[in-house]
């Protein structure tokens, strides 16, 4: 004869486990509908379209935000990311090295511009380094200044990305690169390094990412009119016009540039994922 139920006996607890995920992920379903009808009835989708959807203001913005403010956008990371990558190959071989004085430098730059935000950076170089050293210019004008600015910030992060990468190299390369005659020093370049950027290539390729977006600090070094990256070029407009449809149209140019980035490291991640 079957006991009956205890008193406040659930009816949850005669489920299974698969029965309740699939009740609760039911219930977040239906929580995630219920906001976005909630938004979809309360929102001022009338004045939203009139204040970022005027597509005569948006057509205005064409062909320049593109050939103008995505181009310099583009020049600004790619300089800075070259610059990054370079420094933080150094910064790396001096976290690594047995010279202790290396290795102390390395972590001090490593901590102290990974610690500070990036837009104090642009500010240090384009207003402290003049003061420092008058009458000097960084050669290239805005873009080196881009490229100093975005540079020191992404080598510290790179710096520690690559030291990984070494590290993981298995130890057997060296001892047979050494075995064969090479020098520390050349197997290192020849053969540890670039397998270290193999493995690193879908962190780096994030990297990228990040500096895409924050190439829009440039704004904060008082750049022409010709040298207006997105987000600059954007605002200017939308104080023009007073509305925020410039400012959409260039939040969609950058989305044209990172979404496939992103889909880039996600391929990448995965090949590595089964190449281990």
């Amino acid at each position: 004869m079957d006991r009956p139920a205890a008193p406040g006996h659930s009816v949850t607890s005669r489920l299974t486990r698969r029965q309740r995920r699939r009740v609760w992920q039911a219930v977040q379903y239906a929580v995630f509908v219920a906001a976005l009808v909630l938004v979809g009835v309360l929102a001022d989708w009338g004045r939203l379209r009139n204040q970022f959807a005027q597509t005569d203001l948006a057509a205005r913005l064409f062909p320049e935000i593109i050939t103008l403010a995505l181009r310099n956008t583009v020049v600004y990371t790619l300089s800075g990311f070259v610059f990054g990558l370079v420094l933080g190959l150094v910064i790396a071989m001096m976290r690594l090295s047995s010279v202790a004085p290396y290795r102390w430098l390395a972590s001090v730059y490593i901590e102290l511009f990974r610690g500070l935000p990036a837009l104090l950076i642009f500010i240090f170089v384009g207003v402290a380094v003049p003061l420092a050293f008058p009458g000097t210019e960084i050669p290239g004008g805005t873009y080196g200044k881009v490229a100093l600015g975005l540079g020191l910030v992404a080598a510290a992060y790179m710096a520690e990305t690559i030291r990984a990468g070494i590290q993981a190299v298995p130890k057997g390369q060296m001892e047979a690169a050494r075995s064969l005659g090479f020098s520390h020093a050349r197997a290192m370049v020849t053969v540890i390094i670039p397998q270290a950027f193999r493995i690193v290539i879908p962190p780096l390729t994030n990297e990228l990412v990040l500096l895409f977006k924050d190439s829009s600090l440039v704004l904060f070094l008082g750049v022409t009119l010709e040298e207006r990256e997105l987000t600059k070029f954007g605002r200017d407009l939308a104080s023009e016009t007073a509305n925020s449809t410039p400012i959409l149209v260039a939040g969609l140019c950058y989305l044209l540039v990172t979404i496939p980035l992103s889909f880039v490291v996600r391929r990448l991640e995965a090949r590595a994922d089964k190449a281990t």
